[in-house]
């Protein structure tokens, strides 16, 4: 019974005078506590087993703050329940480590460990990712702190600039949902090539692809969003093309630091892409110990949430809602704006126009005006406070928006 009691009592039977007496008693009452500790050790045991430790490497050669900044940062993050292997010429007690003293050979060693196993994900200072594989960063922005996803921030999505960034945007929304955001909210930044992206999108979400599109946080509202929200966090996932992406999560990591060192957040992200299965994070020579402790971080929340499974399913749901042809259709987009360009259409006669039509990307916008002239309807273009707009008399605003909408420079 040695380790299955925990507490005993005998309880005798009868008179204590009369046992005395006569030698006798009546009996004796034995009362058991079993000892649960047992029983929770095993228990302890067996959830031990099923709890994985994500393995974790991190290139430390290249920073410009020194190999033992990224070595803090490394040792910050094993203390989440994370083993850490750095691949450089130096380490610390807590830490595994392969050594090296070249950059070029690093970068061997550890696509090695990723190829054997060895470890579950890496992080690392570059990374010459395939076209149309590009990196999900993570910021915290400064309003509340809110974190936020910008998508994206390094790599290639598509040579093409709108077709990008429609990729980018099923990119963070993988990357947000490995983080456990179950239905993440979708916005676009305002940058060339925004509206297109947001007809793509709601095409797809009008064929079956469930996209959570946020709202503006100004007054007008609205899917595109503006430099305010981007302080806000008005969506879980911005949308943006990679130079735009790797600006910004450039001033959100260091704008409290002087630009030299980034303090905040987690790193330029995972690469994501359809068919790519290795989690390399990226992180900048500029990235200072808390940065690259973020970087670990993700890294191990997006092993632990399964992120390659989420991929392979995402990417299933969106080529299902015809995600290729919604690509092929952005390189036919536009038909009517082309041939009004080479007609030379000119403008018909002049009238008031007062009322706005706004959601035509700014490339586009010249080329929108020429398709109102060809039906016989005076336009303009103009600039207002949220972006480009089209100018047109009230009597024409609701024919033009249609012609607008069919001729897919805006958005239903």
């Amino acid at each position: 019974m040695a380790g299955s009691v925990k507490n005993a009592m005998i309880v005798g039977k009868g008179s204590l005078f009369l046992g005395r007496m006569t030698n006798l008693f009546d009996g004796i009452s034995f009362v058991i506590e079993e000892n649960q500790s047992k029983k929770f050790q095993d228990l302890e045991e067996d959830e031990a087993v099923d709890v994985k430790i994500p393995k974790i490497a991190i290139t430390t050669i290249g920073s410009e703050h020194g190999e033992k900044n990224v070595i803090e940062g490394a040792l910050k993050a094993i203390k989440s329940n994370i083993s850490v292997t750095t691949i450089g010429s130096e380490s610390a007690d807590g830490l595994k480590h392969v050594k090296t003293d070249c950059e070029k050979e690093a970068h061997e060693l550890m696509e090695n460990l990723l190829d054997s196993k060895k470890v579950d994900g890496a992080v690392t200072m570059h990374y010459p990712f395939p076209i149309g594989v590009s990196t999900v960063g993570r910021v915290i922005t400064p309003e509340k702190g809110r974190e936020m996803f910008i998508a994206t921030t390094t790599g290639t999505s598509s040579a093409d600039r709108v077709e990008g960034m429609v990729k980018n945007a099923i990119y963070g929304i993988i990357t947000a949902k490995a983080c456990g955001i179950k239905n993440p909210t979708v916005g676009i930044a305002n940058v060339d090539g925004a509206r297109q992206v947001e007809i793509a999108l709601k095409t797809l979400k009008e064929k079956g692809y469930d996209i959570n599109f946020a709202q503006s946080d100004r007054a007008d509202g609205g899917v595109v969003m503006r430099g305010n929200d981007l302080m806000t966090a008005s969506a879980d996932v911005m949308v943006t093309d990679s130079l735009t992406g790797n600006l910004l999560i450039k001033m959100f990591s260091a704008y409290n630091s002087g630009g030299k060192y980034e303090s905040v957040g987690y790193g330029y992200g995972p690469g994501i892409g359809k068919n790519f299965n290795k989690l390399i994070m990226i992180i900048s020579r500029a990235s200072g110990a808390p940065v690259i402790e973020g970087a670990i971080k993700f890294a191990a929340e997006l092993v632990n949430n399964d992120v390659h499974n989420i991929s392979k399913e995402e990417f299933a749901k969106v080529e299902k809602a015809g995600f290729s042809e919604v690509l092929q259709g952005l390189k036919k987009s536009k038909p009517q704006a082309s041939a009004a360009t080479e007609e030379k259409v000119e403008a018909p006669e002049k009238e008031v126009v007062t009322e706005q039509i706004s959601g035509v990307d700014v490339m586009d916008l010249e080329d929108a005006v020429e398709v109102l002239w060809k039906n016989k309807i005076y336009a303009e273009s103009g600039m207002g406070c949220t972006g480009p707009i089209v100018l047109v008399s009230p009597a024409n605003v609701e024919k033009s928006r249609a012609l607008l909408i069919e001729a897919k420079f805006i958005s239903e």
